[in-house]
């Protein structure tokens, strides 16, 4: 029997359930993710209550959001209604809905911790926009009519386990003034957590994974999908436009490079000093092709057999980042030469269209300018992006169903987007027009299936290896198969990763998670050598361009590394909030809430001991970020016509 005096026991005890529910789900979540991290928290007495104590901060907060529908319900509810036992089901439902949605989240989340190591962050947020893909991918990678089996019963468990608690609540009379008084006061709880909780309460340690676990998944959903255009004046430290200008012409002069007279812009005409190669192009932007595949690196499992071998017959760059996590930051790296800026990459941006792009310098020097991609080019609105800056934009419903070998979510097989870009270069030879064709690859992604037969690791195991040695095979079929083609000796191929495959560590940007390879090889045309020198991936347009002496007006952000002084060296990490720069062995991080933090990163391990910053390092970092900003809101990147 029930006890009359129980806390749920009471009109709005249903939103007492709701709170448990959370908080529970909640917990045993925050366990098991602790469980999955153990050996990476670097656990402490204190860590430990932080953990769990700010944790119950976040989970208090998002209860009060799910309980606002109950609450409403319960507040409503006529008194007459409440003795009739039909008003229950529509209570009932309500709350199974949201267990339903609270057991599904702590399983996804579970499972998106395995992939990056984080809460839900920006990522999820882009995943919920191209839902086909992502529920094809899902589909395909997990044994999904097995955990929806599972969620069902555990929500059947829960609502057991809570159905007297819940019928409790309505046995209970309370006249609409006095169910009114109960509503507003509760209101002033899910109100007090919008305007007075925020997700860098979380942030209780050095070691990033201890922060992520103090928070919560919902709330860090929330709290991605709100912020996911972050205005740099409005969120991070600022300095004089003039002087931050100042200081990047600076850093950007070369010899060869005379700027316009506009105080406030980069422009600068680039002139090279012997005549200009019309050498085609073919760039090769890899999925997630982490640095520490390569056995160059120090990887064991020789999943890139091709790769290492052609390192001693390429330019190859040792010490080349990426400047994000995401395959867009990579294109927007490659293609814009410009640091990543905070929220949306640009490729995902509005009032995108005609900006100053590679693609658009090789256009205006007579090259026929392709992307080509696998997938769908609706995704990460790449079709939109490149189509609208001087590029043809060729995806999977271009490219013929014969070439066809396997089918994900994301696209078709790397070999059949390689065949079809090599038709694409027949076509501009056999028109004797120089071409820039460049490519994204798909299937180094989950579920990492690929056609039977090619490689020694079956696509059925659904590894990263798997995924990471087919693309490497697939990138030797196609480079075999140029080889044969009379246009080849007189083509560059440049083959660059787009990001690493995980960028989470115990810091907030672990450098050694942003290291990828990044190979230029013309047998012909480029003396093979290894270099050493730090370059960020918004160096390789330019860099590319020199190789080719090829004059045009630039905008970009990076240089040229050959034309451009050892000592300014420097490379641009970032998520979508923290913005790193790194230089003279030292990372500043730039943050939201205007604060900035100098670290002294271990580049192979990825660990970070804060150091005190200086003065001039933390100017850098912001000139180049907030200069990046300007240029963009301002339409500096926009080509004059």
């Amino acid at each position: 029997m029930l006890n009359k005096k129980s806390f749920f026991h009471h009109r709005f005890g249903a939103v007492a359930v709701i709170v448990l529910m959370v908080c529970s789900i909640s917990f045993v979540t925050r366990v098991v993710l602790m469980i999955k991290s153990w050996n990476t928290i670097e656990l402490s007495v204190f860590r430990f209550f932080a953990i769990f104590i700010v944790g119950l901060l976040y989970d208090l907060t998002v209860s009060s959001f799910f309980a606002i529908p109950v609450a409403i319900y319960c507040w409503l509810m006529k008194d007459s209604w409440y003795q009739h036992k039909w008003q229950r089901l529509p209570l009932f439902l309500l709350m199974a809905i949201i267990s339903f949605i609270l057991v599904s989240v702590a399983g996804s989340e579970i499972i998106f911790w395995n992939e990056f190591s984080v809460r839900f962050n920006f990522i999820a947020v882009d995943y919920l926009i191209y839902t086909n893909e992502v529920l094809e991918n899902i589909w395909e990678s997990y044994n999904m009519p097995l955990i929806i089996l599972v969620v069902i019963l555990v929500v059947a468990a829960l609502l057991l386990l809570v159905r007297g608690r819940i019928t409790a609540s309505q046995q209970v009379s309370m006249r609409f003034f006095r169910r009114t008084i109960f509503m507003v006061g509760f209101s002033l709880l899910p109100l007090g957590a919008y305007f007075l909780v925020n997700n860098h309460f979380k942030t209780i340690s050095n070691n990033n994974y201890v922060n992520e676990l103090g928070g919560n998944g919902i709330y860090e959903f929330g709290a991605a999908f709100w912020n996911n255009e972050i205005d740099y004046h409005q969120f991070y430290r600022e300095r004089n436009d003039t002087a931050n200008f100042a200081l990047l012409r600076s850093m950007l002069q070369a010899p060869n490079a005379t700027f316009s007279s506009d105080p406030l812009s980069i422009e600068r005409v680039i002139k090279p000093d012997s005549p200009q190669h019309h050498w085609n192009v073919v760039l090769i932007s890899v999925e997630s092709l982490s640095g520490d595949y390569l056995q160059y690196f120090g990887n064991r499992e020789k999943i890139t057999p091709y790769l290492d071998s052609l390192i001693p017959k390429s330019l190859f760059f040792s010490n080349f980042y990426a400047s994000g996590t995401r395959t867009v930051r990579g294109l927007e790296a490659i293609t814009l030469a410009i640091p990543p800026t905070p929220g949306q990459s640009i490729v995902r941006r509005p009032h995108n269209e005609d900006l100053f792009s590679l693609g658009a310098v090789f256009k205006t020097n007579g090259y026929d300018v392709r992307y080509l991609y696998g997938g769908n080019s609706f995704f990460d609105n790449m079709g939109y992006f490149f189509g609208h800056n001087g590029y043809q934009v060729l995806d999977k419903g271009d490219i013929p169903n014969q070439l066809v070998h396997h089918t994900t979510a994301w696209g078709i097989d790397d070999e059949a987007t390689f065949q079809y870009t090599l038709a694409q270069c027949d076509k501009s030879y056999q028109q004797g027009r120089p071409f820039f064709n460049h490519m994204m690859t798909v299937s180094n992604h989950r579920p990492y299936t690929y056609p039977d037969g090619r490689i020694d690791i079956p696509s059925t195991a659904q590894s990263a290896a798997g995924g990471v040695k087919y693309t490497d095979y697939a990138i030797h079929a196609f480079l075999r198969d140029a080889a044969k083609k009379p246009w080849f000796d007189q083509t560059v191929f440049v083959i660059v990763a787009d990001h690493c495959s995980r960028s989470a560590g115990k810091t907030d940007l672990p450098v050694n998670r942003y290291r990828i390879p990044c190979l230029i090889y013309a047998p012909k045309l480029i003396q093979p050598a290894i270099e050493n020198r730090l370059t960020s991936q918004i160096d390789l347009a330019p860099t590319l361009l020199g190789l080719l002496n090829m004059p045009y007006t630039s905008r970009f952000f990076g240089f040229d590394i050959f034309k451009t002084p050892t000592l300014r060296d420097r490379v641009f990490i970032s998520t979508y909030q923290n913005l790193g720069y790194i230089r003279n062995g030292q990372l500043v991080i730039l943050s939201p809430q205007k604060k900035i933090a100098t670290y002294q990163p271990n580049f192979e391990t990825g660990a970070a001991v804060e150091v005190p910053g200086s003065d001039s390092l933390t100017n850098e970092a912001i000139a180049w970020y907030q200069g990046a900003s300007y240029a963009f809101k301002n339409q500096q990147l926009r080509i004059k016509k």
